[in-house]
């Protein structure tokens, strides 16, 4: 199973990027995909995620409202829109990937945490300028 991210880079504020995570050697419509990330000084927070199966997703939120997370499964690739960028989302965003993911509930997917993914790729800075 591998995992690679793509899109990161440098914005200024209020600004977008769009970042990518390729998935090979697994059955990709089959899994969670989410993306984490890791700002200087904090702990990996989950951002999004979204289940290849039945495009439930989540957003943190942070986020909610500004990034929007999609699949191509004919692509094995997943996409997180990043729209209105702040310079409080200044990360590393890691991709991460699991045959379960965090549980679906009647009201959707409400949490999502680090021990809910197995698989992950090595991360792609992100960082919003003043």
């Amino acid at each position: 199973m591998h995992l690679v991210e793509s899109g990161g880079g440098l914005v200024q504020s209020g600004g977008s990027l769009t970042l990518s995570c390729t998935a090979s050697g697994f059955a990709f419509e089959q899994y969670t995909i989410g993306w984490f990330r890791r700002a200087p000084g904090k702990e990996r927070e989950g951002v999004s995620c979204i289940r290849s199966s039945d495009d439930s997703t989540y957003y943190a939120d942070s986020v909610k409202g500004r990034f929007t997370i999609s699949v191509d499964n004919a692509k094995n690739t997943v996409h997180l829109r990043m729209n209105s960028l702040k310079p409080e989302d200044t990360a590393v965003y890691f991709c991460a990937a699991d045959r379960l993911g965090p549980p679906l509930t009647s009201a959707g997917i409400l949490t999502m945490l680090e021990m809910d993914f197995h698989s992950w790729g090595q991360g792609t800075q992100v960082t919003v300028s003043s």
